[in-house]
């Protein structure tokens, strides 16, 4: 709960206005619509000697908190998924959701969301655009795949490899339209590959090298699971980190009845899914081949154990819920969770449990 004397000041962004709504115990101020114009919001803050004010976090980013922070404005930003909602509530406005906004923050009822630093969202930034081209790649693939199917020509060779680009520049069509269309999709796809060798260039540093130490965890899984979650230490256990990600189940208990369903999904979706693919390698009995043992060389010897227990763990958790008769999709969950874990301890260096 703020004090009587402060104003809670509810703030609905948008690309080119922002909707505030100031709020003083249960006394609605002020509401007013502005353009998004960063010292036009700070002129209005200005008015009242004590003002906390928020935001929900959105395609619009961290600028505005940046610049009110630094300014001396007490400024934060919720995540839209956990603004407490009413059973009911079906008429979504900005003024409503401006004093909505302002109304739960003066109570107290809005847990902010941490704010990255600018060079860790300028890591996270690099990591999306890798992800976004790693996409692009596929599809510009599959479309030159597919046209050369059509065509009664099949690609040799199971991957991407250098003899299929050797072939696909050996190609000719019969005619002009064919070929032009051949030599476009050829062309994108070499421009895509060069996108991201230009974007694998990515900064280095010493837990992106004690991550790789993980089975199913190579350069950039390491990286991007560091660059967007940023500060692991301000996890207190790794049952938050888990929830952070959103693979915790959901809950709905009552009385003597407890309910669990799906997980969550709330949180950071990047993160989620690339725990979820590195844990796919929980289903191979727990080994270290030739590429683990060249990533974990030098590496300190408790890491390297933790690694082991981390196959150990992972697999036995697979086993046991496969003989269960549970279904691949929930287990590569279960053990995306639990590899989460794993990551945090790493990332903070806990130290290792006597089993």
């Amino acid at each position: 709960m703020f004090e009587s004397t402060t104003v809670a000041v509810g703030l609905d962004v948008h690309a080119r206005s922002v909707r505030l709504a100031a709020v003083r115990a249960d006394e609605l101020l002020e509401e007013r619509t502005l353009p998004y114009d960063e010292e036009a919001v700070e002129r209005v803050l200005r008015r009242w000697p004590a003002v906390r004010c928020c935001y929900e976090a959105g395609p619009t980013g961290f600028g505005l908190y940046r610049y009110l922070v630094e300014r001396g404005i007490d400024c934060r930003v919720v995540a839209p998924g956990l603004v407490p909602q009413r059973p009911g509530d079906r008429v979504k406005t900005d003024s409503r959701d401006a004093r909505k906004l302002a109304r739960l923050l003066a109570g107290g009822l809005l847990e902010p969301i941490h704010v990255p630093s600018r060079e860790l969202e300028a890591a996270r930034d690099l990591v999306r655009a890798r992800e976004d081209a790693r996409l692009d790649r596929m599809r510009d693939r599959h479309r030159l795949s597919k046209f050369c199917l059509r065509h009664g020509r099949t690609l040799p060779t199971n991957s991407w490899t250098v003899v299929r680009r050797k072939w696909l520049g050996e190609q000719r069509f019969e005619f002009v339209a064919q070929q032009q269309t051949f030599d476009t999709y050829v062309h994108t796809v070499d421009l895509v590959d060069a996108r991201i060798e230009a974007l694998e260039r990515g900064p280095w540093c010493q837990l992106v090298a004690r991550l790789r130490c993980l089975r199913g965890i190579d350069s950039l899984t390491a990286f991007a699971l560091a660059a967007e979650i940023g500060d692991f230490n301000r996890f207190k256990s790794a049952e938050e980190v888990m929830a952070f990600v959103g693979l915790v189940p959901s809950e709905r208990s009552s009385g003597e009845k407890r309910r669990q369903g799906s997980i969550t999904k709330v949180g950071n979706s990047h993160v989620r899914r690339l725990l979820v693919e590195s844990a796919w390698h929980a289903r191979r009995h727990p080994k270290v081949g030739y590429e683990l043992a060249r990533r974990q060389r030098g590496q300190d010897a408790a890491l390297i154990e933790r690694s082991w227990r981390c196959q150990q763990r992972l697999y036995q958790r697979w086993q046991r819920m496969a003989g269960r008769g549970k279904p691949q999709q929930k287990i590569v969950v279960a053990c995306a969770r639990e590899l989460a874990g794993f990551v945090w301890a790493i990332a903070t260096e806990q130290p290792l449990r006597n089993t």
